[in-house]
Order: structure tokens, then C-alpha cells, then sequence
């Protein structure tokens, strides 16, 4: 390929795209992360309560003043607010999350023995979601007005479904009358499938909402009528071209989703006793472990923004149109 060839235009072409488009989601990256320590930082504190009596066992340490001022002067908590913050991002951009208060172990650490029971669980609910979306959307787009009016409703409620509620309605059907799985989690196969359910379901009914509306819009498109008229079936249609085109916007959601189903967790991991971010999350907010909290949240942030790429870089290749406008600039 010679330098000035058009196919070497071409090449660097793209890299300066890709090039653009890297340093766009890496800005973006920063920006978020940078915000979200800003809004942690200062939220946790109008949480009424002493951070020095987290750090000495909690409100019930029954600490003297001359301790909690020590405290206080060796965690810097007795400086101006403002000078704390401004430590706080410096001990961040160092890649310093940080001890516990409560547990008095460094934060990464803590973070790193906790973070794969959560991500394996919302993984497995964003599965879940997915391959139930995708059979809703196809049985209730086949034709029949009854598919369509049940399979609009089995989405509208299940959308709707609170995770409280839902998680005890299935401990009470699988676990109290049928008794086919544990009412918390055993560490095994059958202690996940509730919580994977409970996450997944709402996530579904959303998921199939958007894959319904999109499919139907896709299969009168003119190039689906132009399948048809070279004779290909209906389920050749559905499943090569429409299903396809139907589920980029879904792909696009996805990064959101996982983000959904971590926030989740949180409710989830506390009814079925599961050790995960989301429990983890739950407690350091209510013992004011501001150095906990900071760290979920800003892996939460991460994984979120992670997958958001995944996804825009998924729907760029799974979508020539895109693509095609990505040329054109």
C-alpha cells in the first residue's frame, strides 16, 4: 500500500476516527468518574452522623471526645470541607481508595473479594433478560392479536415489578410452599436462581418493550418487503434480517442495564443474604465508611462506563448505517 494511494487514505482515515472516537469515550470516562467521586464525596456527608465513630466501632463505641478528636485529626476529618475534598480526588488520582473505617482493611481489597458475586449474578440476569426479551418479542409480533395483547401485558407488568416485591414472592412460591430452592443463598447453583430472577424479569419486560416496537417498525421495511418478494419465509425474514435490526437498540441499553441490575443488587444481595457490591454498599452507608462508599460507587461508575463502550462499539458493527455515517464525516 503506498502512502499517497486512496486505500492509504482510507486507512488513515479510519484511524483518525477511531483515534476521535477513543478520546471522546476517554474523556467522557474521566468526566463521569470525576463527577460521581464530586457527588459521593459531599452526599455522604449530609448523612447525619459522625464519620469518627464509624472508624471506632460505630455510634455504640461509646468513644470519649478526646478520642473522636483524635480521630478526627488523623483522619483529616477535622479540617475545612473543601480541603478534604480536595484530598480525597489527589488520594484518587493516585489510585488510593483507601482503608475502612469499619472493617479496617484497604478498600481495593475489599472491593476485589466482593465485586465477582455481583458481576457473575447481574451477568446472568442480563443473559436471563435478554433470551426472554428476544422470545417475547418474537411470539408476540407473530401475527396472532392474542399473542400481541398478552405478550403486551406479561411486558407492561413485569416492567413494572419493584425487586422487594418480587423477591418475596418468589421465596414464597419456590422456597416456603414448593420448597425447590433455598430462601437465601447457599453458595451454590440453586442459591443464585432467585436473585438471577429477580433481577432479570423487570429487565425483560423493559428489554421486550423496546425489542416489540422496533420489530414491528423493521418488518415493514422496504427491505423486508424486497424478502419477501424473492420468496424467502417469514421465519427466515424474522430470524436473518428483522430480529437483527430489532435488537440494537437493545444492544445500545445494555451498558445501562448492567448498571440497573448492579444498582439492584443492592436490594437483592440484603433479602437473599448474598455476599456481593450492592450488601456491601448497603452497610458502609449505614455505618458512614465513606472510603466504602467512594469505592463501589466509582467501580459501579467504571463498569458502567465500560460496558456503554462495549455496546456503542457492538452497535457500530452490528449497524452498516453507522458505519456508513462514520465514512461520510
Amino acid at each position: 500500500m503506498t502512502p499517497g494511494s486512496p486505500a492509504s487514505k482510507v486507512e488513515r482515515s479510519r484511524s483518525r476516527r477511531v483515534s476521535r472516537w477513543l478520546l471522546v469515550q476517554l474523556g467522557g470516562a474521566v468526566f463521569v468518574l470525576w463527577a460521581v467521586a464530586t457527588l459521593t464525596f459531599f452526599a455522604i456527608r449530609l448523612i447525619p452522623g459522625d464519620p469518627a465513630e464509624a472508624v471506632l466501632g460505630g455510634p455504640g463505641s461509646q468513644a470519649s471526645q478526646e478520642t473522636l478528636d483524635q480521630v478526627r485529626r488523623e483522619y483529616g476529618l477535622d479540617l475545612p470541607l473543601v480541603t478534604q475534598y480536595l484530598q480525597a480526588l489527589g488520594r484518587l488520582l493516585a489510585g488510593d481508595l483507601g482503608s475502612s473505617y469499619a472493617l479496617k482493611v484497604p478498600v481495593a481489597d475489599l472491593l476485589g473479594a466482593q465485586i465477582g458475586g455481583t458481576l457473575l449474578l447481574a451477568l446472568f440476569a442480563l443473559a436471563l433478560a435478554w433470551l426472554c426479551a428476544l422470545a417475547l418479542s418474537l411470539w408476540s409480533t407473530g401475527g396472532s392479536r392474542t399473542a400481541a395483547s398478552v405478550g403486551q401485558g406479561i411486558e407492561l407488568t413485569s416492567a413494572a415489578l419493584p425487586h422487594f416485591w418480587l423477591a418475596t414472592v418468589l421465596i414464597a412460591i419456590f422456597s416456603t410452599t414448593l420448597g425447590w430452592l433455598p430462601p437465601v443463598s447457599t453458595g451454590g447453583a440453586a442459591g443464585i436462581i432467585l436473585p438471577v430472577l429477580t433481577l432479570a424479569i423487570p429487565l425483560a419486560g423493559f428489554l421486550a418493550q423496546v425489542m416489540r416496537e422496533t420489530l414491528l417498525d423493521t418488518l415493514d421495511a422496504p427491505f423486508i418487503v424486497s424478502a419477501r418478494a424473492r420468496g424467502e419465509s417469514e421465519r427466515g425474514i424474522r430470524l436473518r434480517h428483522a430480529l437483527r435490526h430489532a435488537s440494537l437498540p437493545a444492544i445500545s441499553l445494555s451498558g445501562w442495564a448492567l448498571g440497573y441490575l448492579i444498582s439492584g443488587a443492592v436490594v437483592v444481595e440484603t433479602i437473599f443474604a448474598r455476599p456481593g457490591l450492592g450488601r456491601t454498599l448497603l452497610q458502609a452507608v449505614t455505618l458512614r465508611d465513606v472510603p466504602v462508599v467512594t469505592g463501589v460507587v466509582l467501580l459501579v461508575a467504571f463498569v458502567y462506563i465500560v460496558m456503554t463502550i462495549l455496546t456503542d462499539a457492538a452497535s457500530r458493527l452490528a449497524d452498516p448505517r453507522l458505519r456508513s455515517a462514520e465514512t461520510r464525516r
